[in-house]
């Protein structure tokens, strides 16, 4: 997806660029941070070609809705997904897992999040290079 395309589909602006536990270039749009009525964060995450997060865990689940591009997403033990505009992950409470964009394609998703989030080690290059 080149510049272009990535600006027709994405909905909020790229905002800050995320350093920790990310690799490549990513960024973090907050779009909802309000508690009430249910406290559940929503983040636009837009990763640019190759990028992606490390390996990581939420407390209470993750659901993400892919909004632009192509991309990957792993649980650990299973192989890795590709997602395109319009996939929706429901993803359990503790499950350890990452995602990000392929190699060739701009990738955007919107991540509710609500409580915690446990970070681990970044996704092997070899690894992710393979798929």
């Amino acid at each position: 997806m080149s510049n272009a395309q990535l600006k027709g589909s994405t909905i909020f602006p790229l905002e800050k660029k995320v350093e920790a536990n990310f690799i490549g270039d990513a960024y973090l749009q907050m779009v909802f941070t309000d508690p009430t009525p249910l406290n559940a964060p929503i983040g636009n995450v837009t990763f640019a070609p190759g990028a992606r997060n490390n390996w990581h865990s939420h407390k209470v689940g993750q659901v993400l809705l892919v909004t632009g591009g192509e991309g990957w997403y792993q649980e650990e033990g299973k192989p890795a997904q590709l997602l395109k505009t319009g996939d929706v992950i429901n993803i359990a409470p503790n499950v350890k897992h990452w995602h990000g964009a392929t190699q060739d394609s701009w990738f955007v998703h919107l991540a509710i999040t609500p409580g915690e989030t446990e970070w681990l080690e970044p996704v092997d290059d070899a690894w992710y290079g393979s798929l």
